[in-house]
């Protein structure tokens, strides 16, 4: 099987492995424990805290760890509107937001609180001045992803966040698709919450991050014992927290190279189906984007029947088939990608254990595979 769609997860690292396997065999105590098992514990986790602060620019106490990128973006979001009913009950976002975060909002609505969706444009990015637009004095959280897990465009994070902050308004930015694809620095992005999950940069399923700035308080999500500083009670799950750290020294490690790398395939790779197919278009900005996500669309075809026709590859489609008929993705319709093109749209990611020539491979493979669509319509 030609792996094609690190977008949706990513394998776990040999070397994320390796640094958990003893936390699986022998290092089993309680970290809360006093005697030394425990406290051998207690200092891998910390370790692993520090490791994922230098990731993301942050200090040691603005991480808390948690389930999942989705349970961070439920502590972040539910907590920030909770922390601040009295001055007001409406938050923003926009309309390419992954369920973990439209969910939430969905939810929130049924406890009096509402929320308006800035439309993105074509290239799928959202208007600072659309944002500053749908502001208004009963807003107190903006909550917009940094990038799209489907067409890979980058928000101006920075700018929404200095408006935000400039009307006294909280700023949360689910970072769950850049976080080991491209620099993602709590300080520099200037946000208040960054939401983070394990399983997309090799790190193991089942653990995730709420980076949540120094000095900010919000209600817990869930209640119990004092662990996590008293923010997250539960008893640490250590196996995943130490792989969760070594995933993200790794990509501290290897980002400056990686990034670079990943550009130059993807870029391989679009071009190269450009050429065979000419009426094809690409979706998403062609600057601001993540380096290893291509999302393209093939006229007057089907996605999930080109994925029929190359069963060897794994890559994502735009509109999957459901007793209704087809139903093309929140975010392509958002974009306003016509219907001719959505259909036949798939999504390509690549990532660290991608190779030149696997990328040639899956040249050739998605080519035949759209040919053979092509012939039978």
């Amino acid at each position: 099987m030609l792996y094609l769609d690190y977008n949706a997860t990513t394998p776990v690292d040999s070397r994320v492995a390796d640094a958990m396997l003893p936390f699986l065999r022998d290092h089993f105590a309680n970290p809360s424990s006093n005697h030394t098992l425990g406290q051998a514990c207690r200092s891998a986790i910390d370790q692993a805290r520090l490791q994922v602060s230098q990731l993301l620019g942050a200090q040691p106490d603005e991480i808390i760890f948690t389930s999942s990128g989705t349970e961070a973006n439920n502590h972040a979001i539910i907590g920030a509107a909770l922390a601040n009913i009295k001055q007001g009950n409406h938050i923003v976002t926009c309309n390419v937001e992954h369920p973990a975060v439209t969910e939430v909002l969905r939810h929130l609505e049924t406890r009096g609180f509402s929320f308006t969706e800035v439309a993105v444009d074509s290239l799928g990015m959202v208007s600072v001045e659309d944002v500053a637009a749908a502001l208004t004095p009963e807003t107190t959280l903006v909550t917009i992803m940094l990038a799209n897990n489907e067409v890979g465009t980058l928000q101006p994070i920075s700018e929404i966040a200095r408006l935000a902050h400039s009307k006294g308004i909280l700023m949360h930015t689910d970072c769950a698709q850049a976080v080991g694809k491209i620099r993602v620095n709590l300080p520099e992005l200037g946000v208040d919450m960054i939401s983070v999950a394990g399983h997309k940069l090799y790190g193991p399923k089942g653990i995730g991050v709420l980076c949540l700035r120094r000095g900010l308080e919000l209600p817990n999500l869930l209640h119990g014992a004092k662990q996590e500083n008293g923010r997250r009670p539960g008893t640490e799950n250590i196996l995943e927290i130490v792989g969760l750290g070594e995933a993200c020294r790794l990509a501290q490690e290897d980002l400056a190279e990686e990034l670079p790398r990943l550009t130059g395939l993807r870029d391989h790779l679009e071009k190269s189906l450009l050429s065979f197919f000419p009426d094809a278009r690409v979706n998403g900005h062609p600057e601001m984007r993540l380096p290893n996500t291509l999302n393209i669309s093939f006229p007057d075809l089907r996605g999930d029947e080109i994925m029929a026709a190359m069963p060897d590859v794994a890559v994502s489609i735009g509109a999957a088939c459901h007793g209704g008929g087809p139903v093309i993705s929140r975010v392509l319709n958002s974009m306003g990608v016509p219907e001719r093109w959505a259909l036949g749209t798939l999504r390509i990611s690549l990532g660290r254990m991608t190779t030149p020539d696997e990328v040639d491979q899956g040249i050739e493979e998605i080519s035949r595979a759209v040919k053979t669509v092509q012939k039978r319509s």
